[in-house]
């Protein structure tokens, strides 16, 4: 496992210097560069395409960028922090006074040496961002202000992978590359999901696997509008991944009324696996699970972070550099996402054969001889067998009796190998049962 969270790691380091936006050189940059770890197939949409109510937006690229002073010295260089410049401003070279060029700049006060993150997709303008203890400091005069940037007819490009399984039923993992240089926001999602994809190349796998990588908000919608049919045909679960990569809380975003599987097998292993996880309602939504969870997609997606986007210090700035990511995050995330990818391949309904308790001992499942205690080393199963019911699956049942479905597996395959249970697929993609029902 060491050498698994360090390749994570370090493919997070080698993405992080990237210029990303939501289209351009840098998304295709990023791709190429996952493609080394697990082949990724590219899909480029042109320009002006109607997706939804939306339309993709020109390609944006930039070379260079800064602001000098009169005296000729850089005062901010987009070769030294990409996050100086507007994503997508137009180009400009011009001489502006500092009350001209004031207007321009972009600071966050409550984080006085950070530079923010600042985009600009569906209007024209241009901008600069710097700290605001350096805009404090800008002296009067003038300035030469150059931005080297194109906007015209190009492609949105996305990265997909398709892993097959026995079942057409799918479970869809996405995540985001548009985001310039940010290490927990941006490039923990990709780097994390690469890697997911290729633990999941070499299973035995029940469901087939759908790996999206995409411009954030655009990019999903783009995806969503021309896949809608087939998503909410085969899709069973979701995951949306996205600031995985820090060493704090771990947080799961829920889907609009929180009781999709996804959902469930999420917060399942977050329960059984970690030590500290908080829950946010989609009230609290700001990734992608905002357009798969929308009412006429309606897909059984929620979220997973580490510490969530917006509710970290140093979210959409600066500060969000490599050093509050760690191999130690990255491992808790893969972990946990390994967890639910194992239970939802284990998870089936389950019908005890037997009236009344099955007698296990003549089966050498349970001690032949009767003591105080002697029941408590089989617990675990006869709890099982008891909710066996056939309207519990897997993970009901270890909601059920507190045991995490890790445990519960090796039970199952001794009860299903002396027949004492049978197990049955999930009827949809949606059912979970709450209470009496089921919806």
């Amino acid at each position: 496992m060491a050498d698994i969270q360090n390749k994570i790691f370090e493919l997070a380091r080698e993405l992080f210097p990237i210029c990303r936006s939501i289209t351009g050189d840098g998304v295709r940059k990023t791709l190429s560069i996952l493609n080394n770890v697990y082949p990724v197939k590219i899909h480029n949409i042109a320009s002006g395409t109607t997706v939804s109510d939306w339309s993709v937006p020109l390609e944006w690229n930039i070379k260079s960028a800064y602001i000098k002073d009169c005296s000729g010295n850089r005062i901010i260089d987009l070769a030294s922090n990409n996050l100086h410049v507007v994503g997508y401003s137009i180009p400009v070279d011009k001489i502006l006074s500092l009350e001209e060029l004031l207007p321009h700049i972009y600071t966050d006060k409550e984080r006085p040496d950070a530079i923010p993150y600042v985009t600009s997709y569906y209007k024209e303008r241009w901008g600069f961002c710097m700290s605001e203890n350096q805009k404090s400091r800008l002296p009067a005069g003038n300035f030469h202000v150059f931005i080297d940037s194109t906007l015209e007819k190009g492609n949105l490009t996305y990265g997909e992978i398709f892993l097959p399984g026995k079942s057409d039923k799918e479970i869809l993992l996405s995540t985001y590359i548009c985001h310039p240089s940010m290490a927990n926001n941006e490039v923990s999602g990709p780097a994390l999901t690469i890697y997911l994809a290729k633990y999941l190349s070499g299973l035995d796998r029940r469901y087939s696997y759908r790996i999206l990588f995409l411009p954030e908000t655009i990019g999903s919608i783009t995806y969503i509008s021309q896949n809608i049919s087939h998503l909410q045909k085969h899709v069973a679960a979701g995951f949306v991944l996205s600031c995985v990569g820090d060493d704090r809380a771990f947080s799961y975003v829920a889907s609009p009324y929180g009781n999709t599987l996804a959902d469930k097998a999420l917060k399942n292993v977050l329960r059984f696996e970690v030590t500290d996880f908080k829950s946010y309602s989609f009230l609290e939504r700001g990734s992608d699970e905002r357009q798969y969870c929308s009412p006429l997609a309606n897909l059984p997606v929620c979220g997973f972070c580490r510490s969530k986007y917006g509710e970290y210090p140093e979210y959409h700035t600066s500060d969000d550099n490599m050093s509050i990511i760690s191999p130690s995050g990255f491992l808790g995330s893969y972990n946990v996402m390994r967890e639910c990818i194992t239970a939802l391949e284990s998870n089936f309904y389950y019908k005890t054969l037997t009236l009344c308790e099955p007698q296990l001992g003549k089966r050498g499942l349970y001690p032949t001889e009767s003591f105080k205690g002697s029941a408590a080393l089989v617990r675990s199963m006869t709890n099982f067998i008891a909710y066996a019911d056939g309207k519990n699956d897997l993970i009901d049942i270890s909601n059920i009796i507190n045991n995490p479905v890790s445990e519960l597996i090796p039970i199952v395959q001794k009860l299903l190998r002396e027949k004492i249970i049978e197990e049955k697929e999930l009827e949809s993609r949606n059912v979970i049962k709450i209470g009496a029902f089921n919806l």
